[in-house]
């Protein structure tokens, strides 16, 4: 097993997870003689046992997987960069490790002997690495060559001090050959001057807690000029081409510059990567899915045509609390080649107490809502905002103006129905108001509502659309039965993070007036669901609602059915969309080409030849 260590100095939020993620995909593309199989670790040093309890506006976006893992929003990245599918076991923190030597501890395994964090943590730390590195994460079903490895924090941090121990002794324990470092810093510019000394400190320390960059990357607003390259290069001791520029551009662009600097022949170089064998079709399917990425992500004209999305959230002042909505609605606006603006609305300013503490704010949030073209209520936790969510969806649906609700989008979408339209005046969720009103939305009986971490409907769960629901939209835009002659597809696999659910006893009165339960939890035949997934109005545009998170299985090459629904509805083309994708399904070729563990076609996608997306900044990429 060979491992890249991706680690940070000056400053957090210095773009380590998307420089890592964009390291394995040149891994996994443009191999040369090889075509690697490649995993990704995130290491977080926060004592938390996972990110589930962690607030967004504090932490960021938590990412739901396969298997319910509450991890770090940098797993998204890798899983979307790389086409893999990760597990709870991929995000180590400092609470997993430490709570796994207690509890060995307490068992007697260290055999009376004094445990420390040297070597015992450190130990720990490294068999993890070791053991979930060698497990597969595609279905090729093959154990990876190469494990990226994402320090998080910056290295100095006192919580960072035994990680940065273990990877001295991993480097040691994997081998001449098998481990190379990636030291990720800033070269701020200082009135229009290029300033190298924060790189060479941060080097100094790296350095002396036990670890030598193979490859310093520095981030800069600008190109980083040559006498800045030399500066760097000479006073940190390392070749020239062992400093590698990394300005700000769109995320997408990011492999694209890296291997215009040569990282691939570094990698190869340093890792001795022609040494691993692979069959020739996964040189093949690597070139094949390198040209497809740069195609998608170089610079041609540019696009004019625009869709504006208002995202009535709770907590829109860090734009990474919905990492991964922006990146599905990026992908969506891809393939309907358009241009993508956000519209952030703070939903709590949509409601009239705002208009009377602060008039000018509480105009100008709904002047966002007027000038869209679609509206997006994405999940969240509390009551906070709630009223003004109810506000904008009602406005949606009685404007026709396209509408998806993810989550808590969908529950209070529910609630708006059933006070506008079904006459329950009082209809609210028992998460707002436990209390003196009608629940329509309920508390799940198998969830432990006073236990928090980790108690949720977690990870993935089938849906299965209900007989009669052949019209809806959403469900066409899931493609077709290939095996039912063309029929629409039946069942549908997402991910899921939530305790509440539309309460079983309303839903006849709900549909009765028009708002129709399509998908349903997958129960055997001999059972009736009472789980609602998928809402959806018939007369309408586009308004749907989904209980799961289809933006955590959103790729660039494969955008989420859900948000290119709302995205093609916004610019007139969801029949056109809808079809497309018709006919995609119905051709085996595309469909394999699609799931054989690389990035899948993008020709049969449609896709935009223009990337507008964020830059990569201490807010994005983390």
């Amino acid at each position: 097993m060979k491992y890249v260590l991706v680690s940070g100095g000056v400053i957090s939020g210095i773009g380590k997870g998307v420089l890592a993620s964009s390291t394995g995909l040149l891994l996994k593309t443009i191999g040369l003689k090889i075509s690697p199989y490649v995993s990704s670790i995130k290491i977080d040093p926060y004592l938390n046992i996972d990110a589930g309890t962690m607030n967004p506006i504090e932490h960021g976006e938590v990412f739901v997987l396969d298997d319910g893992g509450e991890v770090d929003l940098d797993l998204g990245n890798y899983e979307r960069y790389l086409n893999i599918t990760l597990t709870r076991e991929n995000n180590i923190t400092t609470g997993k490790i430490y709570q796994h030597v207690i509890e060995k501890e307490r068992k007697g395994r260290y055999l009376g002997k004094t445990v420390q964090v040297v070597p015992h943590i450190t130990d720990a730390i490294q068999d993890w690495i070791q053991r979930v590195a060698a497990i597969p994460v595609d279905d090729s079903n093959e154990t990876p060559d190469v494990c990226i490895v994402e320090l998080g924090g910056t290295v100095g941090d006192i919580e960072n001090a035994p990680f940065i121990e273990a990877m001295r002794s991993l480097r040691r324990r994997a081998g001449k050959n098998n481990f190379l470092q990636i030291h990720v810093s800033l070269v701020p510019i200082i009135n229009g001057e290029q300033k190298s000394k924060p790189t060479q400190e941060a080097i100094r320390q790296v350095r002396s807690g036990g670890l030598s960059p193979d490859l310093i990357a520095c981030r800069c607003e600008e190109t980083l000029e040559e006498a800045t390259i030399g500066k760097v290069a000479n006073f940190c001791m390392v070749e020239l081409d062992q400093v590698v520029a990394v300005k700000n551009t769109s995320t997408y662009r990011v492999p694209n510059l890296l291997a215009q600097q040569g990282l691939i022949k570094s990698l190869r170089d340093i890792l001795h990567l022609d040494e691993i064998p692979k069959p020739s079709k996964m040189l093949e399917r690597g070139q094949g899915v390198w040209h497809e990425w740069e195609t998608l992500t170089s610079e041609r004209e540019p696009i004019s045509d625009e869709v504006k999305i208002a995202l009535v959230g709770k907590y829109t002042k860090l734009h990474d609390a919905y990492l991964s909505i922006k990146k599905s609605l990026e992908h969506a606006t891809m393939h309907c080649k358009r241009k993508l603006d956000v519209m952030w609305v703070e939903a709590s300013n949509l409601q009239p107490e705002t208009e009377m503490d602060d008039p000018k704010l509480h105009q100008q949030s709904w002047r966002k809502i007027y000038e869209s073209d679609g509206m997006l209520v994405p999940g969240g936790f509390g009551d906070r905002g709630i009223e003004g969510m109810i506000l904008a969806i009602k406005y949606a649906r009685e404007n026709d103006k396209p509408f998806l609700g993810v989550c808590l989008g969908m529950q209070v979408a529910v609630i708006e129905f059933a006070r506008n339209v079904c006459g329950i005046p009082d209809a609210d969720s028992q998460e707002f108001r436990p209390t003196g009103s009608t629940h329509v939305i309920v508390d799940m009986a198998e969830i432990d509502q006073e236990q928090m971490g980790g108690t949720m409907r977690l990870g993935l769960h089938t849906t299965a659309f209900q007989p009669g629901s052949e019209w809806s939209k959403i469900r066409a835009l899931y493609g077709v039965d290939n095996k039912q002659k063309d029929a629409p597809t039946k069942k549908i696999k997402e991910r899921h993070r939530h305790r509440k659910e539309v309460n079983p006893k309303f839903v006849n009165l709900l549909e009765s007036h028009g708002l129709s339960f399509v998908g349903k939890d997958d129960v055997p035949s001999s059972q009736q669901s009472q789980r609602m997934e998928i809402l959806e109005m018939r007369t309408h545009k586009y308004f749907v609602g989904v209980q799961f998170h289809p933006e955590y299985l959103s790729r660039v090459i494969a955008p989420s059915k859900p948000f290119l629904g709302l995205v093609a509805a916004c610019a007139g083309m969801l029949d056109e969309v809808t079809e497309d994708l018709r006919v995609q399904c119905k051709s085996p070729d595309r469909a394999r080409r699609g799931t054989e563990g690389g990035l899948g076609s993008l020709s049969t996608l449609s896709l935009n030849e223009q990337v507008d997306g964020p830059v990569v900044n201490g807010v994005d990429g983390h």
